[in-house]
């Protein structure tokens, strides 16, 4: 399978001045094959230590930061001759060794001519104790679920990806149906690279619903593994409740929803903990559709999506033959789906910051507000043909220099200061 994120990859290996390098993200997204491949295309040989229940990896780490001794003994532990310019050194799930973490400093300072990547989950890594952070001494990238870009390469639809690519819309309408399905196999599938390689593999709906609970129940057992004992249940709570809030018409995440009386400062260390592991994204509300978006932001009003599209279908149940024959994954849900793809796919392209705009009244709202080429760019999101949009039509009818973005199902076309994308070419 090929990742974009390769090229970051790439990159970095060719800097002049380059530092460990950190591979930040969610478990399960493909941190572990991307470093794997990367070392077999790129280097001679890989030096590679899984640091998860490894008593002799840690006994390693954890004497001390001299890294000529810590050298001698991963070529020991490895049986690789680790060299430098032509070796990988692979430390995974290096959140299990804390001091390994910290050791990254030590290899930046000391052994700069050593290439070092490490992987772990960001439960992890975001949340050790006892040990510092290489704050500047390391270099990182973002792993992300697979977009539908590399879903479509993945199910071998290379030329439709160049045909994206190329912006040729007039082409792409022609070959509109074939994206809209799949699109669908894209909503029921996800990106998390196992489900997507067993459905490119073998077309199994069921596997490919059981890899997707299986991640689900690992997350589960990660809340005890790695959350403060007293936040476990409210993180439980947030997690459950995500699908139910994104589906109802106000999508404003509202605590309420929890349990009776519920307040903010009851659940709000639980949804950090969840955002900071990378499992949540939060998008919040500003209170003005202006630049820069930063000074309106409305720490009280967010809303919650989850990782991933798949992960999402698995948690509410949603049935093959609601996604890849009848319709009603574009007509049920209230378009939560659909935003949440559309969240995804802007996540995937590390597009920030991203807002929701709706004022107090509710007479004006906004699905997603980002900025764009230094302009302020409103996006409104539908999930089937049906787009009509009084908010955003109000909206540029009040500032006629501004330009807008809708995706909806409908093809490509440009209506003045709106531009309609399909849903497929985001």
């Amino acid at each position: 399978m090929e990742r974009t994120v390769y090229q970051q990859l790439i990159s970095w290996k060719n800097k002049r001045i380059r530092k460990p390098l950190v591979l930040n993200g969610a478990r399960q997204v493909g941190k572990t094959w991307l470093l794997h491949e990367f070392s077999r295309r790129e280097y001679r040989q890989e030096a590679y230590v899984n640091c998860r229940k490894n008593d002799l990896a840690k006994q390693i780490f954890t004497q001390d930061f001299n890294i000529a001794r810590i050298l001698r003994a991963l070529r020991a532990l490895t049986g690789v001759d680790i060299t430098p310019e032509d070796t990988l050194i692979v430390l995974d799930e290096i959140q299990d060794i804390p001091e390994a973490l910290e050791s990254l400093k030590y290899f930046r300072e000391d052994a700069p001519e050593y290439h070092v990547a490490v992987a772990g989950s960001l439960l992890g890594l975001s949340m050790h104790e006892g040990c510092s952070y290489p704050v500047g001494q390391v270099n990182e990238i973002n792993i992300y679920p697979m977009s539908f870009e590399e879903f479509l390469l993945a199910m071998g639809e290379v030329e439709m990806v160049k045909l994206l690519e190329s912006r040729d819309c007039s082409t792409m309408n022609l070959l509109h149906e074939k994206y809209v399905d799949l699109l669908r196999q894209y909503y029921y599938v996800g990106g998390m690279p196992e489900a997507v390689e067993e459905y490119m593999e073998t077309g199994a709906l069921k596997e490919v619903r059981r890899i997707q609970l299986d991640i689900l129940r690992g997350y589960d057992r990660d809340f005890s593994k790695h959350a403060p004992k007293e936040q476990v249940a409210r993180i439980r709570m947030v997690w459950n409740s995500i699908p139910s809030q994104l589906f109802k018409e106000n999508k404003k995440f509202i605590y309420g929803a929890l349990r009776t009386g519920a307040r903010a400062t009851d659940f709000e260390l639980a949804i950090k903990w969840l955002v900071d592991a990378g499992l949540v994204y939060q998008v919040h509300r500003c209170t003005k559709p202006a630049l820069p978006l930063d000074i309106y932001e409305d720490l009280a009003a967010f809303k919650l999506y989850l990782v991933d599209i798949g992960l999402l279908g698995a948690m509410v149940k949603v049935e093959p033959v609601q996604v890849l024959v009848a319709n009603k994954i574009f007509t049920e849900y209230k378009g939560g789906m659909t935003e949440q793809y559309v969240l995804q796919q802007m996540e995937s392209h590390e597009i920030s910051p991203i807002y929701y705009h709706k004022t107090d009244d509710s007479r004006l709202e906004l699905d997603f507000v980002i900025q764009h080429e230094a302009s302020l760019l409103p996006i409104e999101v539908k999930a089937e043909g049906n787009v009509r949009a009084n908010s955003l039509t109000t909206l540029l009818k009040d500032n006629p220099t501004m330009q807008a973005v809708r995706y909806s199902m409908l093809p490509y076309k440009e209506q003045g200061q709106l531009t309609n994308i399909p849903l497929y070419a985001i």
